[in-house]
Order: C-alpha cells, then sequence, then structure tokens
C-alpha cells in the first residue's frame, strides 16, 4: 500500500530533506517517528524509506512539500488502536504528536494507483523573500527573510527573471544529479514587492476601542471617510496593523523540476542585477551559455521555501511518472 503524507516544516535547524548519517534531516526524522508509532524500531529488517517531490537543501523551508512511502497494511494498522478512525487518519494523528515542533503534517492519504511524489508531479512553486533597502526586519520573519542593505531595482530583476522563461540548460545556476542534466523548463518566473497592506479592512466605530461598532469605511478614516489622526467619536486613527510580508520583495517561481541550488542560484544572480552589480545582458549571456562559476553561486538559504507541488490528475500520473523519468533535452 502506497501512502501520500503532506507535511511542512522551518528548515532552520535541519541539514536539509535526504536522510545523512549522524546529521538532522527531515527525512530522518520523519522515518523515526513513521518506525515509532507502527512499531517498528524492535524490527530493523524492515526498513521504511520515502521518496519526496523536492529534496530540500540545508536550511530551505517548506510550506507544502509531499512525499510518500510503501507499507504493508497489517503494518498501518498497528497505528489504529482505540481510535475508530481509518488507518491513515490514525497514522496522521500520531504522527503529529510525534514528530518535533519544526515538523507539521498537514494529511496522510492512500496514494492513487501510479501516485510517485517525485515522479508523477507536475510543477514545484518556490518563494524567496527578501527585505532590501536596510529596512528593519521583523524579528518574526528572521527565520526565512533574507535582508539587504542596497535598494533593489525590482524591474530590472524581472528583466533578468523574464530569460528564464522556458526549456533552458541552467548548467551556469546549478548541478546535475549523477546521471542527469540541468536542462528544465521555468513556466513562471517574477519578483513583486509586496505593498504595505492593513492586515483589516474595517474600523472600530463609536468612542475608541470600547466602541460599540465596526464601520465599512476603512481604517484610519473618519465615518466621512477623510483621514483622521486623533481620537474620540468622530476620528478613529489607531494603529494600523500590517500584513507580516509588507513591504517584502518576493520571487515566485514555478517550474517542471529544479536542479540542485538552481532557485538560490538564479535568485542570487537576479539581486546582483537588482543592485546594479550586473546587467541584465550579463544574466542573459548565462543563460544562453551555461558555464558555472563563482558570480552565479547560490543565495542565503533561509530566503527560500517551498509553497507548492502539483499533481495532475489521477488517471494521468502513471504516464506523468513515466514521461519525466526521461533525460531532458533541448
Amino acid at each position: 500500500m502506497r501512502l501520500r503524507i503532506d507535511l511542512g516544516y522551518d528548515g532552520t535547524g535541519f541539514y536539509g530533506w535526504a536522510r545523512q548519517p549522524q546529521l538532522r534531516t527531515v527525512q530522518g526524522e520523519v522515518e523515526s517517528a513513521l518506525c515509532k508509532v507502527l512499531h517498528l524500531t524492535r524490527e530493523p529488517d524492515r526498513e521504511i524509506r520515502l521518496t519526496v517531490a523536492g529534496r530540500t537543501d540545508t536550511g530551505v523551508h517548506a510550506l507544502h512539500q509531499v512525499c510518500h512511502v510503501d507499507l504493508d497494511p497489517e503494518i498501518l494498522e498497528r497505528c489504529v488502536g482505540h481510535m475508530q478512525v481509518p488507518a491513515p487518519e490514525a497514522l496522521c494523528r500520531r504522527l503529529r504528536r510525534v514528530v518535533p515542533d519544526d515538523i507539521a503534517i498537514h494529511a496522510v492519504s492512500v496514494a492513487p494507483e501510479g501516485f510517485d511524489a517525485r515522479f508523477s508531479a507536475l510543477e514545484r512553486t518556490y518563494v524567496y523573500r527578501v527585505s532590501d533597502g536596510g529596512q528593519p526586519v521583523d524579528p518574526r520573519t528572521r527565520g526565512f527573510v533574507v535582508s539587504i542593505d542596497d535598494p533593489l531595482d525590482v524591474d530590472a530583476m524581472n528583466a533578468a527573471a523574464a530569460h528564464t522563461i522556458g526549456l533552458h540548460d541552467f548548467g551556469s545556476f546549478a548541478t546535475p544529479n549523477p546521471g542527469g542534466t540541468t536542462i528544465r523548463e521555468v513556466k513562471l518566473a517574477r519578483w513583486t514587492r509586496i505593498p504595505t497592506l492593513p492586515l483589516t479592512s474595517v474600523e472600530i466605530g463609536g468612542t475608541g476601542i470600547g466602541g460599540t461598532g465596526i464601520g465599512e469605511t476603512g481604517i484610519g478614516e473618519t465615518q466621512t471617510g477623510e483621514t483622521g489622526t486623533g481620537t474620540g467619536s468622530d476620528t478613529v486613527g489607531r494603529y494600523v496593523t500590517p500584513h507580516v510580508e509588507s513591504g517584502l520583495i518576493c520571487f515566485t517561481i514555478i517550474a517542471d523540476a529544479f536542479a540542485r541550488n538552481m532557485v538560490r542560484s538564479l535568485v542570487n544572480g537576479c539581486l546582483q542585477v537588482g543592485r546594479g552589480r550586473k546587467t541584465v545582458d550579463w544574466f542573459a549571456g548565462k543563460i544562453a551559455e551555461p558555464v558555472r562559476e563563482g558570480s552565479t553561486g547560490p543565495a542565503a538559504a533561509k530566503g527560500l521555501t517551498l509553497e507548492h507541488v502539483q499533481y495532475p490528475a489521477d488517471d494521468q500520473l502513471a504516464s506523468r511518472a513515466q514521461a519525466i523519468r526521461a533525460v531532458r533535452t533541448l
């Protein structure tokens, strides 16, 4: 029986996804939790191995990662115990209690026929978050936002990123896996400066915090729609709570798959363009001539998050997995 596991994690305390001897990894923690809740710790001959949609590097986060594991049905039933729920749901509940706080188990389900977490995926979405211009970083976001003193030219970075769209050899920005290539198809690559937006668009009416009504005129406005700065029954003028990402620059990139270090190296190249240290033509030349060199190394890991993995309809899973196993060519 194949199970699909949807999860997320804060990558700060992990040496990446893949299991490594003597090092703390996401795969290692989840496999250990599976062995514990399925009572396999005393059965060393039974090995559990997860297959993941995308192996994240040291320090990289995941909001929504996907993996699969193959289990005998009778082993899966061990986790049910007194719970009157299907075995996958029982496993999900028990895993949530066992995994460390920097891992979140979103769901466990029986995988459809032909599902492969890695090879069936249609596309992956990553987001890289930056605070530029020496702006103070919200301390709550310090683990997933990279701070840069220089102001960034978002238009120039988008002009560079536009050269990544389509099927290219990203050899200037990535390292191939053994037997693989750095040819990938990028479907979207876009830098966006998030405006400073209020968390809510309504105001507390009446005579302040203890008022009796909620108006629809917007925070910081009088009942007549004029911006207010004072207090009292006619003017709210209180603190506007911003969205946590307000003011950040976010790079969103979607591709069928990514080679090792590819996203962070593309980010670093774009940042050099945004700082005025490199030109858009330089970036375009690195796409056209895939040669790895020092100026196209990866940006800091903590700014990167795997946001989403997309799969086709169930009846297309097997064919997608078979097609994607072929070595890519231009």
